[in-house]
């Protein structure tokens, strides 16, 4: 098992990627704390994944709070007595033209998907430097490496997560904490349901390996950041695309 008794706090852990992830981790060994601000939908995952006999929690959380993420950090460290690996997965969209763009919707993505980055990670960090190994990974987007129409500040938050990673890489680094990236391409979740069919049909079009991503390809990039095999992978972002911005 490649992450055997280490703990991992996924947020956005109740759905989509994030769940998926849970569900790798777990089964590659994992203790996992399942962050969400959605408590129906986390409580729901918990008692999902505790029938199958695997050792996970959750935990509510808005990320874009510092003292419910102070909170939540507290709740996981005293349930399993550590923290080894953090996932910075939650994420919204408040999609719209710039000249359509309100300025609380804009405030609203930053504050979930860039400052939300930002208070998990420090919050974690002193937990993660008392053991002198970690890894920390930020899901950013090929939006924010490359823009997309009609998301200013979903692409400027996800910008941001990559400048983030690749600061506290050079940081940390001799820390032993890696702190790395992945960069999604469009996948089938619960954001991409709400696009309209043609819309994704012009997308699966331009992906040289003719379809959208899976919740799971993305999850085994995490694993992969997140197991002993990338000790010397640093400040990286991987692009799970197939291939889209090449």
């Amino acid at each position: 098992m490649r992450l055997k008794e280490k703990v991992a706090i996924i947020t956005g852990g109740a759905n989509g990627i994030g769940f998926e992830a849970a569900k790798v981790f777990l089964r590659e060994g994992a203790k996992v704390a399942i962050a969400d601000f959605n408590e129906a939908a986390g409580k729901k995952a918990e008692a999902e994944l505790k029938e199958e006999g695997f050792n996970c929690l959750f935990v509510q959380v808005n990320v874009a709070d510092r003292s419910s993420v102070d909170k939540m950090v507290s709740e996981v460290v005293h349930y399993f007595g550590q923290i080894d690996i953090l996932i910075n997965n939650a994420g919204i969209t408040k999609d719209a033209m710039l000249s359509k763009l309100e300025p609380e919707a804009f405030d609203q993505v930053i504050d979930v998907n860039l400052k939300g980055v930002f208070h998990c990670t420090q919050a974690a960090l002193p937990y993660l430097i008392d053991q002198g190994k970690g890894k920390i990974i930020n899901t950013s987007s090929v939006s924010g490496a490359y823009g997309n129409v009609g998301q200013t500040n979903y692409a400027a938050a996800k910008a941001g997560v990559i400048g983030m990673t690749k600061s506290w890489a050079k940081e940390l680094g001799r820390k032993g904490i890696n702190v790395n990236a992945v960069a999604p391409g469009f996948t089938a979740t619960s954001m991409v349901e709400t696009v309209p069919e043609k819309v994704i049909e012009g997308l699966i079009k331009q992906v040289p390996m003719g379809r959208l991503g899976k919740p799971k390809d993305i999850a085994n990039a995490y694993l992969f950041l997140a197991s002993d095999e990338s000790d010397y992978v640093n400040g990286h972002v991987l692009h799970v695309d197939g291939g889209i911005m090449m």
